[in-house]
């Protein structure tokens, strides 16, 4: 059993959703997607919680060019392939209200995203990574500049400009390193050997820019976040989540598996501004979400100031911020996912999300209020909900690093919590009025998602052994491989 079922059934899967129709695509979609789900649920059965590489396929794909088809899982790997595989299947059940116009394109596109995702979660060699990071883009964009909305075209080509700029910069990176590959390859462990070439030693700069480009832009970081907040609220909810759940983390991953171990010189000589970077985007975003009265973007603001503490816990390089970047990438992924299907359903309610027109909700629906409130305080890292073990780690890590920047980066936690209760206030409770009045409660697949959700935001806050737990051996051994002057 290698990885190559996870990555060819989406591919296969996609091709034949386009040959249903309406209805019959969106099951296909989602049944597939749940095979899917149950595959991986095999592959952590039969996971072995060590540093090895399992299930790995090493085939020639362009043998002249030692381009090869290589991919495995560890355990950081394994948490990625979790986060993908879960969320996809939910994503698409969130849609189930909703029609779309050619919808076997719709879901198929969605399939093939997934499929281009799992290859960078597990690739093993440069050119494959590119390529996945590559093929998860055309999906995304299709999907956004054809079902989003009314400003879709615009804001989707500045969201494409920016990804493919970066990500040719990463292709630079990924050739230069190529040519400088003791076996002139690009496995990844040939070029973590690279690194001792004194050529590639003078030059990891450059390298280290090539790459944290690429990286910065899709997570995103600041400064490079500017396409995130109108692409999230111009892409439908499937985009959007499939966008903020797993998609950026794809630029985390590329952190963690291939930029600073590659470069870690350059990571000494940069790891203080990335990190400050990382803080000043924590505070920004939290300070520009105090003032989005569209829901929508506000949890985006929310999302870059969240992704930018899992930065600063990543590049504080320790075992507490690789192991709360794992947790936090899976529980963020179900947060927000939670959190954007919920104004996805007030959206299609009430044709708003314009927080100052709403109101009284919980007192219509009051399942939807218990749901909306387990997600927020996940959202805010409350103690024994799936946020608060990856925040503390996170903070623990850039602690160790540097106080202040963990005081200042702490503010993520109290800027959340004011934003994120003073909208549930506002849009939950008080007294209705003409437009809430008549909200429906959640039933049928909405309520089988939120859920979902809410069950796995306590079940993680309550036990997060489970995660910690495949990706400790897997983080160790990466720190005891990466010779980071002054820390090794």
């Amino acid at each position: 059993m290698t990885v190559s079922i996870l990555i060819f059934l989406p591919v296969l899967a996609a091709l034949a959703v386009l040959f249903f129709k309406n209805e019959t695509a969106k099951h296909a979609a989602l049944f597939f997607s749940v095979v899917e789900l149950a595959i991986a649920g095999v592959f952590l059965a039969n996971f072995k919680p060590d540093a090895s590489t399992q299930f790995i396929i090493d085939t020639p794909w362009i043998p002249q060019f030692s381009i090869y088809f290589d991919a495995g899982i560890d355990g950081i790997s394994m948490v990625m392939v979790l986060l993908t595989t879960l969320l996809v299947p939910l994503i698409i059940l969130t849609t189930y209200k909703h029609q779309y116009k050619n919808a076997n394109a719709f879901y198929a596109l969605i399939l093939f995203m997934q499929a281009g995702m799992l290859v960078v979660f597990t690739a093993l060699d440069g050119f494959l990574f590119y390529v996945g990071w590559e093929a998860a883009l055309i999906p995304i964009y299709f999907i956004c500049s054809l079902w989003g909305g009314e400003n879709r075209v615009r804001i989707t080509i500045k969201f494409f400009i920016y990804t493919f700029a970066g990500s040719l910069f990463m292709l630079l990176g990924i050739i230069f390193l190529y040519i400088q590959s003791p076996n002139s390859n690009y496995d990844l462990h040939d070029l973590y050997a690279a690194v001792q070439s004194q050529y590639i030693t003078n030059r990891q700069g450059v390298v280290f820019w090539a790459f944290f480009l690429a990286f910065a832009i899709k997570m995103p970081l600041f400064p490079f976040h500017t396409w995130q907040p109108d692409t999230y609220t111009e892409a439908p909810s499937a985009g959007t989540m499939m966008l903020s759940g797993i998609m950026l983390k794809m630029g985390v991953y590329g952190c963690i598996r291939w930029l600073i171990p590659i470069t870690p010189m350059a990571m000494v000589t940069y790891q203080h501004m990335v990190i400050i970077l990382a803080v000043i985007g924590i505070v920004y975003a939290s300070v520009i979400a105090f003032t989005q009265t569209d829901g929508k973007r506000l949890v985006a603001y929310s999302s870059i100031a969240h992704v930018g503490l899992i930065a600063a816990g990543i590049f504080a390089w320790n075992a507490q911020g690789l192991q709360g970047s794992m947790v936090q990438m899976l529980s963020h992924g179900i947060n927000v996912v939670g959190m954007f299907f919920i104004w996805d359903i007030i959206s299609s309610r009430l044709g708003t999300r314009d927080i100052t027109k709403l109101g009284g909700i919980a007192k219509v629906a009051p399942k939807f209020a218990i749901a909306f409130l387990i997600i927020v305080l996940g959202t805010v890292a409350l103690p024994l909900t799936n946020g608060f073990v990856g925040e503390f780690l996170l903070l623990n890590s850039v602690y160790q690093y540097n106080i202040w920047f963990a005081v200042i980066a702490g503010l993520t936690i109290i800027f959340g919590a004011v934003y994120m209760l003073r909208m549930y206030k506002n849009v939950m409770q008080g007294q209705t009025n003409e437009l809430t009045a008549t909200f429906a409660d959640v039933h049928g697949s909405e309520k089988i998602v939120l859920c979902i959700i809410c069950v796995l935001i306590i079940s993680l806050g309550i036990y997060p052994q489970f995660i910690l737990h495949i990706s400790s051996a897997a983080v160790e051994n990466l720190l005891h491989t990466v010779k980071i002057p002054g820390k090794f």
